[in-house]
């Protein structure tokens, strides 16, 4: 290969293919999979359609979520008797929401090569067509089906300031989108991204509460991609503000003096954390010694 090992030991190569439309598929990994000794492929029976299609006659093997510990270390053991492997998925990047991973993290321990041969991957389409922020993001990929660790994941997100991503397929994206109102509120902005790049894609951008009531008149239908907007900062300080303003005003200012604060830089704090006005906390404790 133009990009193989000059030392006996092959590399993996992690080769990113169409989510949905085959013209999206990388040039580069058309050219990587011919030359590779071997095809790893999450799904050999949905993988020969696109093996067939761009004539690549490479051979290829199953790897999966499961077996995949046991087979990486098979192919680990080709690789470092020299052959390269390219490792698919049935769609998108390989090591996203799915087993590769594991291949490449033993892949890594054994001082193999990892390269990656970018292409598509939803998690990024859905996210830059959402007209949410894209700065800061967090991908949940799939949510846990635990009951527990769901509900545990949930209640992160609700602090969550980043724009969040989620997969989700059709037979469960009602009761998710009631979860998310739930936990996160139906005010809160969401994309709901379905079948990207295929004959009928479509974003429906809208609130969680909207989504959830436009989903019990629409079946679902296809794959889903979620993305909702983060938690704003001024919303977490208000909701840290009111908190203050339910302890009392004296109790708030001994809370300070107990930790050797003065009383006039007691007053100050105590403002910040209720967001008031310095001068009104301090008649406020005018007010409150006059009355004692």
């Amino acid at each position: 290969m133009s990009e193989s090992n000059t030392k006996n030991t092959g590399k993996l190569y992690l080769c990113a293919t169409p989510i949905g439309n085959l013209e999206d598929m990388p040039v580069r990994a058309i050219r990587v999979m011919k030359e590779a000794d071997v095809i790893a492929a999450e799904d050999t029976r949905n993988s020969i359609k696109l093996i067939n299609h761009f004539e690549i006659d490479t051979p290829m093997t199953s790897y999966h979520e499961y077996n995949k510990v046991d087979k990486a270390a098979v192919l680990v053991d080709k690789m470092l008797s020299g052959q390269n492997v390219a490792l698919i998925t049935d769609a998108g990047t390989p090591g996203i929401s799915d087993p590769g991973e594991e291949l490449v993290r033993q892949a890594a321990e054994a001082g193999i090569e990892v390269i990656s041969v970018p292409g598509p991957a939803a998690c990024i389409s859905a996210l830059v067509i959402s007209g949410l922020p894209t700065r800061r993001f967090v991908f949940e990929a799939f949510l846990p089906a635990d009951k527990k660790e769901r509900g545990a994941v949930m209640d992160e997100l609700c602090r969550e300031t980043r724009t969040i991503i989620i997969y989700e397929a059709p037979h469960r994206l009602r009761k998710t989108l009631c979860e998310l109102q739930e936990k996160l509120g139906a005010a809160r902005k969401i994309a709901v991204c379905r079948e990207l790049t295929k004959k009928y894609e479509n974003v429906y951008r809208a609130t969680i509460g909207d989504a959830v009531e436009y989903y019990r008149e629409n079946e679902p239908r296809g794959e889903y991609v979620l993305v909702i907007e983060g938690l704003h900062r001024a919303d977490i300080i208000r909701e840290k503000q009111m908190e203050w303003r339910e302890m009392p005003l004296e109790d708030h200012l001994k809370y300070y003096e107990a930790k050797g604060v003065e009383r006039r830089e007691a007053i100050r704090l105590v403002a910040k954390d209720r967001g008031l006005p310095k001068r009104e906390i301090y008649n406020m404790t005018l007010n409150f010694n006059k009355q004692n």
